[in-house]
């Protein structure tokens, strides 16, 4: 008695030129993805307050002009000079990127983003850069009527910041100098030079303090659940009280020679 052997239908040769095709298709595509795709997903996490102009390139390798927005509704911008200029690369189990900017950065910021189950780790390595006061103008009030010149020192120290079940969490120190400080609400030039620091843990703080002049800043603040909380007060030297009262009425509530500060 004969057997009869039965065999699965080979697909034609056409059928595999076609998925080789389409792969093909897909992995250019991917590669190809407009830069656009990058900077307004940023848009949209940051609402509006970051707004990227003239995007070119790809989504792995483009470039930029940042802008600076006081979020939905506003009609403040102000504009980095200058690029911002991105690569981005898959790796196992993160993706890797290195950002940076013609004007603020003299090596680039590596940035690594780690996804895992319910949330992500944005990771920073050490880095330092320089960035003009004037940018915060963009944020609007009171940053519009400041209008505060001078340089801004950012220096950051295994900084890293974490998302899980909704809620954030910070390790990791930053530095902000912002380093002889003008305001047009001042005839004082400059005003003084101030000191910001970040530190993380389980309860992030923040701390400012004054490293000289006549306008006198201090204060303390915590993350608190999902915000900021800061206090704190600004006061001017004796003699330069009236060259600075304008700017007090600015920066917080009037307590006599004194004006208190408090976000959150």
């Amino acid at each position: 008695m004969s057997r009869i052997k039965l065999s699965a239908p080979m697909s034609p040769p056409w059928a595999w030129a076609a998925a080789g095709a389409l792969l093909g298709l897909l992995l250019m595509t991917l590669l190809n993805l407009p830069a656009r795709w990058v900077t307004e997903a940023c848009q949209e996490f940051t609402q509006g307050r970051l707004i990227f102009k003239d995007a070119r390139g790809t989504a792995w390798n483009g470039s930029a002009q940042l802008t600076l927005a006081g979020g939905a509704g506003s009609t403040d911008a102000s504009t980095l000079p200058g690029r911002l200029a991105w690569r981005i690369r898959p790796a196992w189990g993160a993706i890797l990127a290195e950002v940076s900017a013609d004007c603020c950065m003299q090596t680039p910021w590596g940035v690594s983003l780690l996804p895992h189950w319910g949330g992500a780790t944005l990771l920073l390595n050490d880095s330092q850069s320089q960035w003009p006061a004037q940018w915060l103008a963009g944020l609007g009030t009171p940053w519009n009527t400041v209008q505060l010149e001078g340089t801004l020192m950012l220096v950051t120290q295994g900084l890293s910041v974490q998302w899980a079940a909704g809620r954030m969490s910070v390790t990791g120190r930053a530095r902000l100098d912002a380093e002889r400080m003008v305001s047009r609400l001042s005839t004082l030039r400059p005003m003084g030079s101030y000191r910001l620091t970040l530190h993380g843990g389980a309860a992030p703080t923040l701390a400012l303090e004054t490293l000289e002049g006549s306008l006198q800043l201090s204060g303390r603040g915590q993350w608190a659940g999902s915000r900021w909380r800061f206090e704190g007060e600004a006061s001017a030297a004796p003699n330069r009280l009236e060259a600075l009262s304008n700017l007090l009425n600015i920066i917080g509530r009037r307590d006599g020679a004194r004006a208190i500060i408090k976000v959150g």
